[in-house]
């Protein structure tokens, strides 16, 4: 591609498509690069109930859908190709992806995060049919039910409490014999009646497969070998998120976790200088709330960052 583009946005989840439909209304001619994940993590997620305008919910993938489609009426274009690499520090820019090399003036990142997954097969087929990775989003599914979370940090304490508003009672199971989260998460899991800590434990497969729905857990203990089962109807990852930010490492501000640092969806080099006509939104660089509504948010923030970096630039 030997023109230079308006824009190029990287990531086609919530935040990635509501940027595409801000600037191609703007009449910027976005590119969507669509990622290793095209749809990002909604694409893996069945109802939606909390996304604002669908009173009655819905599915994830349609959702996505939708927005994909109003993003094309406007005039984005999309390819499914992934970025290698870029040097930010000249501009224009130019990207290395698997689709070729592509130029262009400003660049949205919309990579978004990837769960953390245990890699089980069985725990891979029920994605979205009882096995989650954000209790916000699915939490309310599991009134009165018992379930599972598995982790040992911060962030999985934080599940299990905010379980406990929906489901009979809460398993938190840990590999190790000591949990890592902070000292006072701990101490609200411990006192709290509906949760029960199980350490030095794994999960060796998610029941319910044929079931097409979870019913249970394969338990290892790992200090004495003896296997057991769980009966849950639900499971929920509580061991991390991924950003997808490696390729950008070295030539920006990430946070301990990889997470873009970003002001205003502006970035900054470690210096603290401003890469002028680079924005983040979603996930990629908020590793607090990872909403679909706050993914779109950012999403058209930076896109009217870009139609004024460029009203700018072209003057």
């Amino acid at each position: 591609m030997s023109e230079t583009l308006n824009t190029v946005i990287l990531g086609s989840g919530c935040s990635g498509l509501t940027a595409a439909i801000y600037a191609a209304r703007a009449n910027l001619s976005p590119l969507v690069l669509e990622g290793h994940e095209p749809g990002g993590q909604l694409s893996m997620t069945t109802l939606v109930e909390n996304f604002p305008g669908w009173p009655e919910g819905i599915q994830g993938p349609e959702l996505i859908d939708n927005m994909r489609k109003q993003a094309s009426r406007f005039g984005a274009q999309f390819k499914l190709a992934h970025l290698n690499k870029v040097d930010l520090s000249t501009h224009p820019y130019k990207l290395e992806t698997t689709a070729g090399q592509i130029c262009t003036r400003t660049i949205i990142i919309a990579s978004g995060a990837s769960a953390r997954w245990l890699g089980l097969p069985s725990e891979q087929a029920l994605i979205g049919h009882g096995v989650s990775s954000c209790a916000t989003c699915d939490g309310f599914f599991f009134r009165e039910k018992e379930i599972a979370v598995v982790g040992g940090g911060d962030s999985a304490m934080e599940e299990a409490l905010f379980l406990t508003r929906f489901a009979s009672k809460v398993t938190l199971i840990h590999r190790r014999d000591g949990f890592r989260a902070s000292k006072i998460m701990i101490e609200r899991a411990i006192a709290h009646p509906k949760i029960e800590l199980m350490t030095n434990t794994v999960i060796d497969e998610v029941l319910g497969v044929e079931e097409k729905e979870v019913k249970g857990l394969k338990l290892r203990n790992l200090a004495t070998g003896d296997v057991s089962t769980l009966p849950i109807s639900g499971l929920f990852l509580g061991i991390g998120h991924e950003p997808n930010a490696t390729a950008f490492a070295g030539q920006m501000d990430l946070d301990e976790e990889g997470y873009i640092r970003t002001v205003n969806n502006v970035i900054t080099t470690k210096n603290g200088v401003v890469i002028p006509g680079v924005f983040a939104s979603g996930d990629v660089q908020d590793r607090r709330y990872r909403q679909a509504i706050t993914a779109a948010g950012t999403g058209c923030m930076a896109a009217l960052e870009v139609e004024k970096f460029l009203e700018a630039y072209n003057h």
